[in-house]
């Protein structure tokens, strides 16, 4: 499953694990985009206070930017499915995984392997 999170103003997505059992995650994508639209409001704003032509430069600024999020959207995976079909496909996963790490663990308990233990 991916996330998407805010973390120091910047979009970060990282890899969940499905199950408590799995290993720790590591991040797939770090992007230094700052998708926050406060500071260009601000921007606007503040121009729009001074009565400075440069107003029509931060509207642009702040449409470019959400046209980028909008893109972004599109492209994320499953932001074509709905909500329902988000959380079956996230439990029969859930379910896929619980069933492997049982198998894992069964085998195992074979001692067919020679697994040396970290020391």
């Amino acid at each position: 499953m991916t996330l998407f999170t805010q973390k120091r103003g910047r979009a970060l997505m990282t890899q969940q694990p499905l199950d408590e059992n799995m290993a720790a995650a590591e991040p797939v994508l770090e992007e230094a985009e700052d998708y926050s639209f406060l500071p260009i409001i601000h921007d606007i704003i503040k121009c729009m206070d001074k009565d400075s032509p440069d107003v029509h430069q931060e509207l642009n600024k702040l449409k470019t930017k959400i046209q980028e999020a909008r893109e972004q959207i599109a492209a994320m995976p499953g932001i074509d499915m709905s909500p329902a079909l988000q959380e079956s496909n996230l439990r029969s996963l859930r379910e896929q995984v619980r069933t492997k790490n049982q198998l894992l663990q069964k085998y195992k308990s074979l001692c067919m392997f020679d697994i040396p233990k970290p020391s």
